[in-house]
């Protein structure tokens, strides 16, 4: 167990170092092109696929960093006004399904990825093989279905809160605890 734990945080730092620089790298060639544009009158041929390269990248790993902090987009509407135990059920039903059609994605995404390969596309600035860009594709699928099910494993072992997050807790039990903490 302390191996996976170990494995866990690699991913973590690996996964937050991609996404700061891919953040990063998109920031700079949309000032930088914008800048040298407007400053010399050219265009940074390279600037738009840099860029582009870093929204895939930044988005598909992001699905699994989004999921482990329970910061994935969701409607939460119902399950806000829901009791505990709806939650509590909702917490380990919706993850289980998200994962799995993470898993199918990351499936038929991976499959475009080789089919992308054996054509050997190159993408036009910089010339380098095309699948490069959607190679984060299948694995930040296969990453946020791994994250999925963490959230609903940990929904099954843990009864007594719910976790929309393997580090993130239903921030409506801590108001409820806060609430009847304060009429005690």
């Amino acid at each position: 167990m302390n191996l996976l734990k170990v494995v866990d945080k690699i991913i973590l730092k690996v996964e937050e170092f991609i996404l700061s620089y891919a953040v990063i790298i998109i920031a700079l060639m949309v000032v930088g092109k914008a800048i040298i544009r407007e400053s010399f009158g050219y265009s940074l041929p390279f600037a738009d696929e840099v860029s582009q390269i870093a929204v895939v990248v930044a988005t598909f790993m992001g699905i699994s960093y989004a999921a482990r902090k329970g910061r994935h987009i969701s409607m939460s509407a119902f399950y806000d006004l829901a009791p505990f135990k709806v939650r509590k059920v909702l917490a380990i039903f919706i993850p289980f399904v998200s994962a799995i059609v993470l898993f199918v994605l990351g499936y038929y995404s991976a499959l475009y990825v080789m089919d992308v390969q054996e054509s050997g596309r190159v993408t036009a600035a910089l010339e380098m093989p095309a699948y490069y860009l959607y190679i984060f594709i299948p694995i930040g699928f296969f990453l946020g279905g791994i994250q999925f099910l963490r959230n609903a494993w940990i929904n099954i072992r843990n009864r007594d809160e719910v976790y929309l997050g393997t580090d993130a807790k239903d921030y409506n039990d801590q108001e409820t605890k806060e609430l009847e903490g304060t009429h005690l």
